[in-house]
């Protein structure tokens, strides 16, 4: 939805849209329990574009975003995306590591998954949960470390826009791809 540039200075971010995210250099992971990975860190991560998506089980949204996630995982991967699903159960302080492998098995994520069962991952990437609306959200950081895009929340995927209301569920798709596409060949 929103890439540097698309923040006016002088006027106030839209924390509900992320635009205060923008241009800023990506926290920290720090999170210990992965599936399909050792631990990353996004200081590890250098010299890779990372799409990077909040999720929990249970959750529609997730569920219908999941399918967009293998896909870009699949075309991108080998040019240099490195897709991470990050769990975070509701409500906040679940630590079941096997809660989140059924889960991901159920999704088919085989793309590096960690936990973040009390959301203190989620609370340094998206601060101010409380004005933000959304805690599904995902970030696309570029090859130097930096947030480029924000996707604030609810669901986006491919070849959906025929159905009622996915239009821009699919116009987001589309848009993720383009920015994917190009911060891969900066």
């Amino acid at each position: 939805m929103l890439m540097v540039g698309a923040y006016r200075p002088g006027g106030a971010a839209d924390l509900s849209r992320g635009e205060d995210r923008l241009g800023v250099r990506a926290p920290a992971i720090g999170l210990r329990h992965w599936l399909h990975s050792a631990p990353l860190e996004t200081e590890a991560l250098r010299g890779k574009v990372v799409l990077m998506r909040w999720w929990t089980d249970g959750c529609p949204f997730c569920v219908a975003t999941a399918p967009a996630l293998r896909e870009l995982d699949r075309q991108y991967r080998g040019r240099g995306l490195v897709v991470i699903g990050i769990f975070h159960p509701k409500p906040a302080g679940d630590w079941g590591v096997e809660r989140m492998r059924r889960a991901t098995e159920r999704l088919g994520f085989t793309f590096p998954v960690a936990l973040d069962g009390d959301w203190t991952a989620l609370g340094r990437w998206w601060p101010d949960l409380e004005k933000r609306g959304w805690t599904s959200v995902s970030f696309i950081v570029d090859k130097s470390g930096v947030i480029r895009y924000v996707h604030p929340g609810g669901e986006f995927h491919n070849a959906r826009a025929a159905e009622e209301g996915h239009a821009a569920c699919e116009r987001d798709y589309r848009e993720i791809e383009r920015v994917i596409a190009r911060l891969l060949g900066e």
